[in-house]
């Protein structure tokens, strides 16, 4: 497989979008959410009820931290507890984690004041700044010292079509085969759990996904993709390393029964943001814990080893493949006029053009 610099390969997208058709998002699940202190857990109302109560930000007296949905709530209160206890203790004021049941909860979170800064995927990051006033501060970096993931391909290792597949190329075997196979995305705004294969699996192939498989699910989380294919309840799923590492420790059983069959170009690492409108203080300070916070027993478990200072263009890639889908979109779209469609496309490509300026 090759891995070339994901930087690079996204810039290519553009030249596949004529005649190709992509899966647009769908609606994600429930965004009912829960947040939980360092010693207690509350139910929180569903994110679009709680703007009019939304406190000023001078007023902030504890901050709430965003925790997107990778796995279910029961595996990541172990591994975040700790952290959000040390965040704590170094900011000197209650910061209380947020688990929802999609990306997209966090998003609205951010969006209504209920989230005042959160981890995120690149995808999921993109969309928070666009509605959610975010901003990228840090980013992570993996125990190995990489800055970068990779979004995986997945099937059961008793699945007859491993045998069929040489070198991990799963992608063309799921192209030529799609009629007769189970396809599962996780979530609409997932990066490695959707957008990333999305492009280097149909989109640069002239495949539109909803209309190539037998059957096509969102799943929701990488831990819900990688269970689907564990227990045979579909046949090839999106994943990554990252998940798959951390579904060793959890479910090891289930993580023995898993084929990678397909391997992305390098993704860049995940943000960490805060809304920007917080106080410049106290921004301040939440930079000086993340970029000098190194304890490894606690970073160990999510499988990060540090953050670094990071700004908003390091997920530049993530915007041209976002971009990109948009352009195709708005191609497809028989009830728009020829002379508005080519306005919208005229201002995508000029955003475009201008990201990889």
């Amino acid at each position: 497989m090759d891995r070339r610099n994901f930087v690079k390969s996204s810039s290519l997208f553009i030249l596949s979008l004529a005649g190709t058709k992509l899966l647009a998002s769908c609606s994600p699940s429930s965004t009912t959410s829960e947040t939980s202190g360092n010693s207690e857990t509350a139910q929180a109302e569903p994110v679009a009820n709680t703007s009019a109560q939304t406190k000023p930000f001078s007023e902030i007296t504890e901050l709430n931290f965003g925790i997107i949905s990778t796995e279910s709530q029961a595996n990541q209160k172990p591994i975040w507890e700790p952290f959000i206890q040390a965040m704590s203790e170094e900011l000197g004021m209650p910061v209380k984690a947020f688990y929802a049941t999609s990306y997209n909860g966090v998003i609205e979170g951010m969006r209504f004041g209920q989230v005042h800064l959160a981890w995120l995927g690149g995808k999921s990051y993109i969309e928070a700044v666009n509605i959610a006033n975010a901003e990228a501060f840090a980013q992570t970096v993996a125990l190995d010292g990489s800055k970068g993931y990779y979004a995986y391909l997945i099937t059961n290792k008793d699945n007859p079509i491993v045998s069929e597949i040489q070198n991990e190329q799963g992608d063309k075997y799921v192209i030529e085969n799609a009629p007769n196979l189970t396809f599962a995305f996780n979530d609409p705004n997932s990066t490695s759990g959707f957008l990333v294969p999305s492009y280097y699996v149909f989109a640069k192939n002239n495949i539109n996904p909803k209309k190539a498989f037998n059957k096509l699910v969102f799943s929701g989380s990488h831990e819900a993709t990688a269970l689907a294919v564990a227990n045979n309840q579909v046949d090839v799923a999106t994943n990554n390393n990252e998940s798959l590492s951390r579904l060793e420790k959890t479910n090891p059983e289930a993580r023995e029964k898993i084929e990678v069959i397909w391997t992305s170009p390098e993704i860049p690492s995940d943000p960490i943001a805060y809304r920007r409108d917080l106080p410049e203080d106290l921004k301040a300070k939440i930079q000086d814990f993340f970029y000098n916070y190194k304890d490894e027993t606690v970073l160990g478990p999510l499988e990060w080893s540090a953050f670094i200072p990071a700004d908003d263009k390091n997920w530049n890639p993530i915007r041209e493949l976002e971009i990109g889908k948009q352009i195709m979109e708005v191609q497809e779209d028989e009830n728009m006029d020829a002379a508005e469609k080519q306005k919208k496309l005229d201002e995508l490509n000029q955003q475009l053009t201008a990201l990889q300026g």
